[in-house]
């Protein structure tokens, strides 16, 4: 009986001894740790902690929208990425001494020029017109075109080449350029694109008495501005000059030229394909001319000579473009 008595006053105090150890274990129980956020390597961030693209950082943070805080997000957005050395020199051409002398509206504008929506990486560009940015420092507040061309590399709107291709991060792609992508002209359109090589030559040949590079030029909101150029291939040129049994555009008197020239731009306004139908009567610089859709967008001058569209809505900052392949004579 006193063995019995021992076993049980031995079991009680164990069971009492553990009870005790539980309840302090559970008062002295360390915290559990707070889950901390995973690291994230979105464009912002890479653009954050690479010293070469300071003055990107600081252009976002100046921006209007918080660009900065767009580019964390969940995307995917594709970024054209100019370093120090290409905003300096853009500051300079432009006869800025720092970004705080942009205004802010402008300076967005640029900036998103760089951005495009979705993930583009360099495999999936080819040449021409397919891709367009997320300004919208148009006539009509469309997005703005990128002219790419893959010739040679990546290069955007003739001024911007591709140094470093498919960064990946988090929310897209990051493309390293060499050059600020300005807000471009229609000039900058036609001297980028090699399919209009003879229409450049022909708009800047010395004894014309019209200054087309310096009118097509002009700014957005400014009069003549804004524009819309129908602007004939080279192949275009090429039959023109077989037609008039002439050599070279040289072999074209001025007034000719001129009158000719004149024929295929639109000032005041930004006609796009989508505004154009049967009978369609359009105003050019030179006299008027004639929209068709059916069976394909067509143009008809005075002298019944039909030109097909064949590129459309090439949207510059101060117009729009539409490439034909037959020259409009007056």
């Amino acid at each position: 009986m006193k063995v019995f008595k021992n076993l049980v006053k031995t079991v009680f105090f164990l069971t009492v001894s553990c009870i005790t150890l539980f309840s302090c274990s559970n008062d002295d129980e360390i915290p559990t740790p707070p889950v901390l956020p995973e690291p994230t390597n979105t464009i912002a961030d890479f653009v954050s902690n690479k010293e070469d693209y300071s003055i990107l950082l600081e252009a976002l943070q100046a921006a209007d929208g918080d660009l900065d805080v767009v580019l964390s997000g969940e995307g995917p957005f594709t970024v054209f990425a100019p370093n120090n050395a290409a905003f300096t020199t853009f500051l300079s051409d432009n006869n800025f001494n720092a970004l705080s002398d942009i205004p802010t509206d402008i300076l967005s504008q640029v900036l998103l020029n760089h951005v495009v929506s979705g993930n583009t990486v360099s495999s999936v560009l080819t040449t021409g017109y397919d891709v367009s940015s997320l300004s919208t420092a148009t006539p009509n507040g469309n997005n703005m075109s990128l002219y790419i061309n893959t010739t040679d590399g990546v290069v955007i709107n003739g001024v911007s080449t591709v140094t470093t291709a498919d960064v990946s991060v988090d929310n897209g792609t990051i493309h390293a350029v060499n050059a600020v992508i300005g807000l471009p002209t229609v000039v900058t359109f036609a001297a980028a694109d090699p399919n209009f090589t003879i229409l450049v030559t022909a708009l800047t040949r010395p004894d014309l008495t019209f200054d087309y590079i310096g009118t097509l030029t002009t700014a957005n909101g400014t009069d003549p501005a804004p524009f819309t150029v129908f602007a004939p291939t080279d192949q275009a040129f090429v039959d023109l000059l077989e037609e008039l049994d002439v050599d070279s555009l040289d072999d074209i008197d001025e007034p000719t030229l001129n009158a000719t020239l004149k024929m295929h731009t639109v000032a005041g306004a930004n006609v796009l394909a989508a505004d154009l139908s049967d009978g369609f009567i359009i105003t050019t610089l030179g006299g008027d001319i004639t929209a068709n859709v059916t069976d394909g967008a067509t143009l008809t001058d005075a002298n019944d000579r039909v030109s097909n569209i064949i590129a459309v809505d090439v949207q510059a900052s101060n117009g729009v473009i539409h490439a034909i392949d037959k020259v409009l004579l007056k």
